[in-house]
C-alpha cells in the first residue's frame, strides 16, 4: 500500500491539472477587468493571506485525528463517542453561528474560529479522555466558523466597502475553492512528513497548526476592518427554514438527498482510518489521495456543466449518489474479514471523494435555485439536525460490530 499510495497521488495530481485547465478554458466568465484592477487584486491578495493560514490550519488535523486517539490507547467505542460530540456540537454552533456573528462582528468571529481551533489543538495534546472531549467540542464549534464568518466578511467588504461589482464575487471564490484543493493536498503530505517521516508522532500536525492560527489572526487584526450583519435570533431563523422546508416539497427532498449522503460521508470520515492502517498506508499522502480525489471531482463538474458540455447539476447529483453506491458496493467485499484487498478499498475510497467533488458544487448550486437566501441559514440548520443524527447514531450502533457489518448497513443507508 505505500507504493500505491504515492502513485495514486502523482496520477490523480496529473489528472486535476489536465481537467482544472480544461474547465478554465472552457468557461466564459466576465471577470477580465476584475484581473486588470490593482485595487480588486491587492484586496484579493489581503484576503487571501489571512484566509489561507486558517484553511491549512484546519485541514493539518485530518490525516491523523483517529490514528491520534488510537495513540492514547482508547476503544474504537470510546473514539466514536469523541466524534458524536463532535457532530453535536457542530448541530447547536449551526444555530448560533448567525446570531453570533452579526452581534460580535465578522472579523471577530475571525479571530474566535482561530482561538477555538487552537484552543482544540491544544487539547490534543491531552491524554485525558474528557479533556478531548472538550477538544472536539471546541473543534465542532470552530467548523461551522471558519467558512461564515470569513467568506461573509469578504463578501460585505466586496459590495459594501469597496463597491466592487457583484458578478466579480464569483471569481474571488471559485479561486477559494480551487486553493483549498491545494491546500488540502499540501496538509496532507505536511502531516505525514511529521508524523511519519520525521517520527514526531501523530499529534505533530495539530502543534504545526497552532503557529498557522496565529498568523491568521495577526493578519486580521493588523490589516482588516470589523463589519457587521443584521442580528437575527435563532427563533425566528429555524421558523422561518422551518417553513420554507414545509412550503416546498423540492427543498424537503433535496434536505433529505444532503442528510443521507453526507451522513454517510461523514461515518467513511470515521471509518478509513482503521480499515487502511493495518496495511502500512501512509495516512497523510492516503489523505491527499483523498483530497485529490476530490478536487478533480470538482474539476470535473465545472467542466460538465460548461457550455461545451452543458450537463445539469441535477443529473450530476444523481451520478455521484450512484458512484458512492457503488463504492459502498465495493467496500463490502473488499473489507470481509480475513480476505482484506486493501488496494480495492483505498480505490473505493478515492471514488467517494471524487463524487464528493461532484457532489458539493451540485448541491450547493441546487440550493441557491430552490431556497431564498434570506431563509439559506434556517434551512441549513435544520439541514443539519438529521444529518448530524445519523452520523452520530451510525458510529454509536456500528461501532462494535465488524466492518462487513459496518460496510452492510451503510450500503443500506445510501439505498
Amino acid at each position: 500500500m505505500l507504493v500505491t499510495a504515492y502513485l495514486v497521488l502523482v496520477g490523480l495530481l496529473a489528472l486535476w491539472a489536465v481537467l482544472e485547465f480544461s474547465a478554465c478554458h472552457s468557461k466564459s466568465s466576465p471577470t477580465s477587468n476584475a484581473l486588470g484592477n490593482p485595487a480588486f487584486r491587492q484586496f484579493q491578495h489581503d484576503f487571501f493571506r489571512a484566509y489561507f493560514p486558517a484553511l491549512a490550519a484546519d485541514w493539518l488535523q485530518g490525516p491523523y485525528l483517529y490514528k491520534l486517539y488510537q495513540h492514547y490507547h482508547f476503544l474504537e467505542g470510546q473514539i466514536a463517542i469523541i466524534y458524536v460530540c463532535g457532530f453535536g456540537a457542530t448541530v447547536l454552533s449551526g444555530l448560533v453561528s448567525a446570531p453570533l456573528t452579526g452581534r460580535l462582528g465578522r472579523r471577530k468571529s475571525c479571530i474566535l474560529f482561530s482561538l477555538l481551533l487552537a484552543g482544540c489543538y491544544v487539547c490534543k495534546l491531552s491524554q485525558d479522555y474528557f479533556v478531548l472531549l472538550t477538544g472536539r467540542v471546541l473543534g465542532g464549534f470552530s467548523s461551522s466558523l471558519l467558512f461564515s464568518s470569513f467568506e461573509s466578511w469578504y463578501s460585505h467588504e466586496h459590495a459594501e466597502h469597496h463597491d466592487f461589482p457583484a458578478e466579480w464575487l464569483p471569481h474571488t471564490f471559485s479561486q477559494v475553492a480551487t486553493w483549498n484543493g491545494a491546500i488540502a493536498i499540501v496538509a496532507g503530505i505536511t502531516a505525514n512528513a511529521c508524523a511519519e517521516w520525521l517520527g514526531l508522532g501523530p499529534a505533530s500536525p495539530s502543534v504545526l497548526a497552532v503557529p498557522l492560527l496565529g498568523l491568521s489572526v495577526a493578519l486580521v487584526i493588523r490589516e482588516w476592518d470589523e463589519n457587521r450583519g443584521q442580528s437575527s435570533s435563532i427563533t425566528r431563523s429555524c421558523s422561518d427554514g422551518l417553513r420554507c422546508l414545509l412550503r416546498d416539497r423540492r427543498v424537503l427532498l433535496l434536505g433529505a438527498i444532503q442528510a443521507l449522503f453526507e451522513s454517510v460521508v461523514y461515518i467513511f470520515i470515521f471509518l478509513w482510518t482503521p480499515v487502511l492502517d493495518p496495511h502500512n498506508t501512509p495516512l497523510g499522502i492516503a489523505f491527499s489521495g483523498f483530497m485529490a480525489a476530490s478536487a478533480t471531482g470538482s474539476s470535473l463538474y465545472r467542466l460538465a456543466t460548461s457550455k461545451k458540455y452543458h450537463l445539469q447539476p441535477m443529473h450530476i447529483l444523481c451520478l455521484s449518489v450512484l458512484m458512492v453506491f457503488f463504492s459502498l458496493f465495493m467496500l463490502t467485499f473488499s473489507t470481509a474479514p480475513g480476505q482484506e484487498r486493501p488496494t480495492e478499498s483505498f480505490l473505493a475510497f478515492l471514488l467517494i471523494e471524487l463524487a464528493c467533488g461532484l457532489y458539493f458544487p451540485a448541491v450547493s448550486f441546487l440550493r441557491r435555485r430552490l431556497i431564498p437566501e434570506k431563509e439559506q441559514t434556517g434551512v441549513m440548520n435544520w439541514f443539519r439536525v438529521p444529518l448530524n443524527l445519523i452520523a452520530g447514531l451510525g458510529l454509536l450502533v456500528l461501532h462494535d460490530s465488524d466492518y462487513q457489518s459496518d460496510l452492510l448497513c451503510l450500503q443500506w443507508y445510501c439505498e
